[in-house]
Parts: structure tokens; C-alpha cells; sequence
């Protein structure tokens, strides 16, 4: 096998005509990879993934060629993946006023050119949920772009069934979130085409690496929510004297043990199954 890209929290490995997807214990925040691991987090990352798969099937194929046919070394936290050209754009949706979108929102009464309600406020569920894709930056922060510029980018077709894609995938996950007590406020999906031009859902799905997390019975807009995901990881490092470049800040135990656990919480409401490491 042959290393062929190491990213923020994943390695990918070639192995003949597939990938193996690798998900480590890295923690990534605002770009920065921090120097501690959180142990079992790619587990449950991969795990959760693979529950998701399974989920969705029916509303678009994915990357998935096996997740017991891979090194030992790695078992667990890794599945091995058909060979995708990956699209240059975010496919992000949003239920619920958060983060940039709120940020955006607060600026423009807008995100991503989607005039929305006046009066909104932090945490507030929107109308409908909507898309909001951002660039995809080798380096620096990814931007909000448009409809439009999805277009301009892959063209109409692949955009408009993209963009219904994304929106089916995150109306089903908050779907059946919410019948388990969890409300996903948005998420982010990577998607690519395989050698016979498939389009596919790749990367990750719905996790807490790539969507927010809230406890249904703790919900209340106008403020900040108790965070089911990395956001908690997020929410800490904005404490520090620290500008955001590398290199990143040592996480202290208490946090490491806080954000497992909030990780494992959401892998057993979801899946309904104990985590076992």
C-alpha cells in the first residue's frame, strides 16, 4: 500500500484499485490540527459513518467497498473505498441558525444568497432547511459561495442534483436524529464521481466531526446549545490566549475525557448500540 494523501484527521492509503480510508484520533479546529488525540475517536467516527451508509442508502450510492477487508492494524477505524474524483465544493445544509451561517446571517440577512426571516437569533430552526456550500481550500478557510457558483463551478445538472441530495440526505438524518433525541442543526457532506461517472457520496456522514449535534430536550434558540460534537473542542480553544495558527494548544484531560464522551453519547443514541473499543 502506498500513502497517497494525509489530511487533517484522515490518511488515505492505495491499495491496488481501491482506497483505504484511515480515520485517526486527530482533533482539528479552525484548520489547526491540536497536538492531543482523543482516544477511539476515529473509531467512532468510522463506525458511525458506516451506520449512515446503511441509512441512506437509498437516496444516492457510496463509497463503500468493505469495512472488514482491510489491514489489521487498523481495523475498526478504517473501510476500504472506491476510487473517487472528488468535487471542489462543501455540500453543506442547514436546519438551524448557528456558526457562520449565523455570523452571516447577523452581516447580510443572508447565507450563501438565501434571503432568510428577520428577527432570527442564535440556534434559531429556519423555515426549511437549505443549502449553503462553501469552497473547498487545499489551505486557508473555506468561503461561502452560491447556487450559482456551484453551477458556474460542476455545471447545472450535477449542481441541482447535488443540492436536492444533500438536502434528502440531511432531512432524512435529522429525521431519525430526532426520533432518538438529537437535533442535527447542519452538516457537511463530501461527494465525488466514480470511473463510470457515478455520482457518490464519499468522505464522512453526519458525524460529530462534520455536523452539529444538540440534545432535543435541552433545545432553546437565543442562545448557544450544549454541544454534541466538536464544537465543545472548539468552544474551549476559544478560551485560550491563542491566535488559531500553528501550532495548536495541548487539550487537558478533563476536555479529552469530555469530548469521548460526547462522541460515544451520540454513536449509541443513534445506532442504539453500546460502544465497545
Amino acid at each position: 500500500m502506498e500513502l497517497v494523501h494525509s489530511g487533517k484527521v484522515r490518511d488515505v492509503y492505495a491499495d491496488g484499485d481501491d482506497l483505504i480510508l484511515v480515520a485517526s484520533d486527530r482533533v482539528s479546529v479552525y484548520d489547526v490540527v491540536l497536538p492531543t488525540t482523543v482516544p477511539d475517536k476515529g473509531k467512532i467516527l468510522t463506525q458511525l459513518s458506516l451506520w449512515w451508509f446503511e441509512q441512506l442508502g437509498d437516496i444516492i450510492p457510496n463509497h463503500v467497498v468493505s469495512a472488514a477487508d482491510v489491514p489489521d492494524e487498523w481495523e475498526g477505524r478504517a473501510i476500504r473505498c472506491r476510487r473517487l474524483s472528488m468535487l471542489p465544493v462543501e455540500w453543506i445544509a442547514r436546519g438551524y441558525l448557528t456558526g457562520l451561517g449565523l455570523k452571516q446571517y447577523e452581516k447580510d440577512g443572508a447565507v450563501s444568497g438565501i434571503a432568510l426571516p428577520d428577527g432570527l437569533v442564535e440556534a434559531s430552526k429556519l423555515p426549511e432547511p437549505i443549502f449553503t456550500p462553501t469552497t473547498k481550500a487545499v489551505e486557508g478557510h473555506d468561503e461561502f459561495i452560491t447556487f450559482d457558483d456551484v453551477v458556474a463551478e460542476i455545471g447545472a445538472d450535477t449542481a441541482e442534483r447535488l443540492r436536492d441530495v444533500t438536502l434528502a440526505i440531511y432531512r432524512r438524518g435529522a429525521e431519525l436524529a430526532r426520533e432518538r433525541g438529537i437535533v442535527i442543526a447542519d452538516t457537511k457532506l463530501e461527494f465525488g464521481r466514480a470511473a463510470d461517472g457515478t455520482l457518490v457520496l464519499g468522505d464522512e456522514v453526519l458525524t460529530p466531526d462534520s455536523s452539529r449535534f444538540w440534545p432535543a430536550d435541552d433545545y432553546a434558540p437565543g442562545r448557544a446549545q450544549h454541544s454534541l460534537d466538536k464544537q465543545f473542542v472548539r468552544d474551549w480553544s476559544s478560551t485560550l490566549d491563542w491566535d488559531r495558527t500553528p501550532p495548536g494548544p495541548e487539550i487537558p484531560q478533563d476536555v479529552v475525557d469530555a469530548t469521548r464522551a460526547r462522541y460515544i453519547d451520540v454513536y449509541e443514541r443513534l445506532t442504539g448500540r453500546t460502544w465497545s473499543s
